[in-house]
């Protein structure tokens, strides 16, 4: 099994101590939900930022903790064929606000929206369902995201 993933950072904004465990992260993610040849871009950034993409695709004037742009292409190199998933996108001073209204750790709440961003490059939507604070999920999508996310329970990114 084999899949690409390209992490990158905001211009101007420095990477996190943390930041070099996301690759190896996300390749379990995709590897435990059985995707194959995928290639995804992940961009971790500031409210501002995010905020604006927020109000350009979405016209929700407001910034968000995570968006997905999928893309759906394929195409072939040297190595094979490749599905481009797309890109997530996730805001650094988003992260611990959600943590802190889940009650979870920064750590469980970075997890979650990685696997949250995956599922919809792959063409899951949960619709107006959300994750609630100690309620457990009905919509399908954010089922198989608390299971992905209880499955590497043992995983740490931030420390």
């Amino acid at each position: 099994m084999s899949n690409r993933v390209l992490v990158s950072m905001q211009e101007g904004m420095a990477e996190p101590e943390w930041f070099n465990k996301i690759l190896a992260y996300e390749q379990t993610v995709l590897e435990k939900l059985g995707y194959d040849n995928e290639e995804i871009s992940i961009l971790f950034c500031d409210d501002e930022f995010i905020h604006q993409l927020n109000k350009e695709y979405r016209d929700i004037d407001s910034p968000t903790d995570v968006l997905s742009f999928e893309n759906g292409m394929e195409y072939t190199d040297d190595e094979g064929t490749w599905y481009s998933a797309g890109d997530i996108i996730i805001s650094l001073d988003t992260l611990p606000k959600n943590a802190d209204y889940f009650g979870v750790s920064p750590n469980e709440e970075l997890k979650r929206l990685l696997i949250h961003g995956t599922l919809h490059l792959n063409g899951m939507d949960h619709g107006e369902a959300h994750v609630e604070p100690g309620v457990e999920p009905e919509d399908e999508m954010l089922k198989l995201q608390e299971k992905v996310l209880k499955e590497l329970a043992d995983i740490t990114i931030i420390g």
